[in-house]
C-alpha cells in the first residue's frame, strides 16, 4: 500500500475534489481519470488513508460500480456516507443503490492528471 502522501494518492485525490456535489464516481471510474487503470483497490486506500485534519476531499461521493456503499471497517461510516449524499439530493432505493445512470458524474473529457499539474 502506498503512503498517503504519495503521487499515486495525491492524484486519485485531485480526481475525487473535481466530483461535483450531488453526484458519484465508482472506485474503478477514480481509478480511470488518475491514470492508475485496474487500481480501484488503492482509490479505497487512499480514501481510508485521509485524515480529519486533512485537506478537504468529498470521498463520500465514491461508491462501487453496484451504485452501493462499500462497507468499511470502521462501524458508522456507511450510514453517515448516505447521509451525506443525501443531504447533497442523491436518493437510495430500499436495497441502499442509488442509480448511477442518473447521479453518475461525467467529465466533458478524459484529462490526465499529469497534464494538470
Amino acid at each position: 500500500m502506498s503512503p498517503p502522501s504519495s503521487d499515486r494518492y495525491q492524484r486519485i485525490y485531485r480526481v475525487v475534489r473535481r466530483i461535483p456535489r450531488g453526484r458519484v464516481a465508482t472506485y474503478g471510474q477514480v481509478a480511470e481519470l488518475a491514470d492508475l487503470p485496474g487500481c480501484a483497490r488503492q482509490v479505497g486506500y487512499a480514501l481510508h488513508a485521509l485524515r480529519d485534519d486533512g485537506p478537504l476531499v468529498p470521498w463520500q461521493r465514491v461508491v462501487n460500480a453496484r451504485g452501493e456503499i462499500s462497507r468499511r471497517s470502521q462501524p458508522g461510516i456507511e450510514p453517515l456516507q448516505q447521509q451525506m449524499l443525501e443531504a447533497e439530493g442523491i436518493e437510495f432505493d430500499a436495497r441502499g443503490r442509488l442509480d448511477l445512470e442518473r447521479v453518475r458524474w461525467r467529465p466533458r473529457a478524459k484529462k490526465t492528471l499529469e497534464a494538470r499539474a
